[in-house]
């Protein structure tokens, strides 16, 4: 399960939309401010869901082979199947495909410090974040293990944006110089990547859902 934290963590940290998105607000006027507005929000977002799914659960998780423990593991593989069934879509549809530059991320320089925040909440990769609350409802919190694993994975999850804000806070003009190089590779590459992020994630939540439920 710990595993499994982990490498959602990484899926969602490295996902190419909402970093290409991050970038264009840290390069904007005042970007310091409104990028740090998107990182509060985005971990808003992680510590609500995570809350409530312990909240739900109590911190003791279901026991195996029950219908709550069979649900979440359902879940999870409904959530593999998707991923595996988007990335491969994106895949036949990008292949032979000119590839065009998104034009809304460009219009990120000009938005507020609270529509920043605003992106922070909607550019979330819902499914894995899904994935992930799934996955804590097998966590018992009774160890300080547990909560680490649980900062862990939320800072996984984050360290990306977190990373180029401190970037640019502390190096601005170097950060910029090597963000927009990044931001450019990025655009180039946002087929690739997503389609190998949707196929890898969802092939190891597909695997480790069935091996849960069959064990």
């Amino acid at each position: 399960m710990l595993l499994d934290l982990f490498v959602i963590g990484i899926a969602i940290g490295v996902g190419p939309l909402h970093n290409t998105a991050f970038i264009l607000i840290l390069t904007a006027h005042r970007g310091v401010r409104k990028g740090l507005a998107f990182v509060l929000a985005w971990l808003a977002c992680l510590v609500l869901v995570i809350a409530a799914v312990l909240l739900g659960t109590g911190g003791t998780p279901p026991r195996p082979a029950t219908a709550p423990s069979t649900a979440a593991e359902a879940v999870k593989l409904a959530i593999g199947l998707g991923f595996i069934g988007f990335g491969e879509y994106r895949r036949r549809r990008a292949a032979g495909r000119p590839h065009k530059p998104a034009t809304l991320p460009a219009r990120l320089h000009d938005i507020s410090t609270w529509a920043a925040a605003g992106f922070g909440v909607l550019l979330q990769p819902w499914g894995l974040v899904a994935a992930g609350a799934a996955t804590v409802v097998h966590l018992k919190l009774s160890s300080v293990a547990s909560y680490l694993a649980l900062m862990a994975f939320c800072l996984m999850a984050t360290a990306s944006i977190v990373v180029m804000e401190l970037y640019t806070a502390f190096a601005p003009q170097t950060a910029g110089r090597r963000l927009d190089s990044l931001r450019v590779w990025l655009d180039d590459h946002t087929d690739q990547t997503v389609v190998a992020i949707s196929l890898l994630a969802g092939l190891w939540l597909v695997s480790r859902s069935i091996y849960q439920l069959v064990s």
